[in-house]
């Protein structure tokens, strides 16, 4: 499936999915720098349905704060 969802790097909330009226948005402590805010809303989205990081994909918005992502479930 895919989704649109909203990041939140360097949250303190992190890791966090939640399910708002305008839809998913995640939370994760990484801050955008080299990646690690796109490797930590892979983590925190495959915790969240449950199925391994391999499943997840980021497919739009690698640096964008609003992403289009795949999740094999």
């Amino acid at each position: 499936m895919q989704l649109t969802v909203r990041v939140k790097p360097g949250s303190r909330r992190g890791p966090l999915v939640e399910d708002t009226p305008e839809g998913l948005v995640v939370h994760v402590r990484e801050r955008a720098v080299d990646g690690g805010a796109n490797a930590g809303v892979v983590r925190a989205l495959a915790a969240h349905f449950g199925v391994p990081a391999r499943d997840v994909e980021i497919l739009r918005g690698h640096t964008a704060r609003v992403k289009r992502v795949e999740v094999d479930a």
